[in-house]
C-alpha cells in the first residue's frame, strides 16, 4: 500500500461524523445555510460538517446542491 494518509483517514473517524443517512436528511437545510453562511452552517452542524469531510459521494452531493442555488451570476 502506498497511500497511507487514506487508510489513515479511514481508521480515523472523527466521532461527530453523524453518517450518510443523517446527514443526506438534512443536507438541504445545511446547503441553505451554507449559501450565506458556511462558517455558522459547521458550527451549526458539526456532525454534518465533519461527515462532508470525510465521505467523498456526500461531500459531492453537498456541492453540486450548492452550486444548484447559488446565484448563477457569481
Amino acid at each position: 500500500m502506498s497511500d497511507w494518509s487514506a487508510i489513515d483517514r479511514f481508521l480515523h473517524t472523527d466521532p461527530r461524523d453523524v453518517g450518510c443517512e443523517e446527514a443526506m436528511g438534512i443536507l438541504h437545510v445545511y446547503v441553505d445555510l451554507a449559501v450565506t453562511d458556511p462558517v455558522e452552517a459547521a458550527r451549526r452542524y458539526p456532525g454534518v460538517a465533519a461527515h462532508l469531510r470525510a465521505c467523498g459521494p456526500c461531500e459531492q452531493d453537498f456541492e453540486g446542491l450548492l452550486h444548484a442555488v447559488r446565484d448563477p451570476t457569481e
